[in-house]
């Protein structure tokens, strides 16, 4: 695979995730503790940057879903590969995702979470894919909006490459070639 060609700069990411902090902590201000829950593997940096430039008492939870292969092809169906720890009963719940797509991976786990009667249920994402969506799914807070490729690096991958470049790439998988 060739190298990604950069989509968002490691400094554009910076300046966004500061933004949105500030924004998320302007929000929450008063609140008291919010539990933000990144969705694994993909949010895991982005989460990581985002509590640290927090200014509000926050706790962190991770889950995990699948609804893609290994070969980067989605199934369609979502499953919970690793749920809470904690109940989030009461609580104030920002959901921290690196992606939103289609938007049926996020409204699966809102709707799940929704059953758990958290107080508040937010949604905070890295970047969206407008043009993809089949579920109009509410993003509260959002970084960017991109087009439709296949996206790496920030914690996002391609059959689990890239994850850990610093800034957001795009590749062309592997399928897609002639």
């Amino acid at each position: 695979m060739t190298e990604p060609k950069i989509l968002i700069s490691e400094e554009d990411i910076r300046r966004k995730v500061d933004e949105l902090a500030a924004q998320i902590s302007a929000d929450y201000e008063g609140k008291g503790e919010v539990t933000l829950i990144a969705v694994l593997k993909g949010a895991f940096i982005f989460l990581a940057d985002l509590s640290r430039r927090l200014t509000i008492p926050r706790d962190v939870e991770f889950m995990a879903l699948s609804s893609y292969g290994k070969a980067g092809a989605t199934s369609g169906a979502v499953r919970v590969v690793m749920d809470l720890r904690d109940s989030i009963e009461g609580k104030h719940v920002l959901v921290v995702e690196d992606i939103v797509d289609t938007g049926k991976t996020l409204q699966y786990l809102l709707d799940l979470l929704q059953t758990r009667e958290p107080a508040s249920l937010k949604t905070c994402a890295l970047v969206r894919k407008k043009d993809r969506h089949e579920v109009d799914v509410k993003i509260d807070y959002l970084g960017f909006d991109i087009p439709n490729v296949w996206v790496v690096g920030y914690g996002l991958d391609y059959a689990e490459h890239h994850r850990t470049l610093p800034y957001i790439g795009v590749v062309e998988p592997r399928e897609s070639r002639g």
